[in-house]
């Protein structure tokens, strides 16, 4: 019976997607001519849904993910693997099928919003608290958010707008804002394609410290070398398609094959 509960334990649900469908619908996708108000016109004629695009950009996807996983997710560009986590974090909604999550998912992109106009400082501060620290915390850590993402290096560039920023510093100061909080599902959008080589490895080390703090981490790259160094399970998204679900060497080497790199 012991080793019944021990077993269970260790194998604890955060993430269930069940034949999982996500489509996108977009407007106005191709250009007419004549005025907006004619083309108005001619929409409402032929009906709301001709004048429709769907794109099935997830198709039934189904996977489960057990706390303390690194699991990287993998694709060429468009296979959906940006939409996956937008639908596991509940930006999205499911076409079909359904997403459980045990605890609140956090979504780290490159291109997640901070505010330009304000200072890096005040930046952090706003995206500790947004992630649901208390002032308290976001004082105690503060310090170790600016020395981790090492945007001060090179001068005292926190305390300026995050507009003077490059797209680097920006996506170092988002993930070192995210990774000072223990997260039960933590999202990565190719934040670690980001910084050189120093920043990577502490960021590989962090990641690896959320998961015995018993998280579950996904992380979406085009470095394999991130993904190697970070997880231990691997998800390949083809065409919206879960084309593979297994151990990160197995995965990678058949990813690498088809991708002939």
């Amino acid at each position: 019976m012991a080793d019944t509960e021990t077993i269970t334990d260790a194998r604890v649900p955060t993430v269930i997607a069940d034949e999982l469908h996500i489509v996108y619908r977009v407007n106005g996708t191709r250009a007419g001519k004549g005025s907006a108000t004619s083309a108005l016109s001619r929409m409402l004629k032929r009906g709301e849904e001709r004048g429709v695009r769907k794109v099935h950009a997830v198709k039934g996807v189904t996977f489960t993910a057990y706390r303390g996983e690194a699991i990287g997710l993998i694709g060429t560009n468009g296979s959906g693997k940006s939409t996956l986590l937008r639908a596991i974090a509940g930006l999205l909604p499911a076409e079909k099928g359904k997403v459980y999550t045990d605890g609140q998912p956090s979504l780290l992109g490159v291109n997640a919003a901070l505010m330009n106009d304000l200072t890096g400082e005040r930046n952090v501060i706003l995206g500790g608290l947004a992630m649901g620290m208390s002032r308290e915390e976001v004082k105690s850590r503060y310090q170790d958010i600016v020395d981790f993402s090492g945007i001060n290096e090179k001068g005292d560039f926190i305390t300026l707008p995050m507009r003077t920023y490059s797209s680097g510093m920006s996506a170092r100061l988002r993930f070192s804002i995210a990774a000072a909080k223990d997260h039960d599902v933590l999202m990565i959008d190719e934040a670690l394609a980001t910084g050189d080589k120093k920043f990577q490895k502490r960021s590989e080390a962090r990641i690896r410290e959320l998961r015995k703090e018993a998280g579950t981490v996904f992380l979406v790259s085009h470095n394999n070398k991130s993904i190697r160094d970070t997880c231990d399970r691997v998800l390949w998204l083809e065409r919206g398609e879960l084309r593979m679900d297994g151990p990160t060497a197995e995965v990678l080497k058949e990813y690498e094959k088809f991708t002939g790199k």
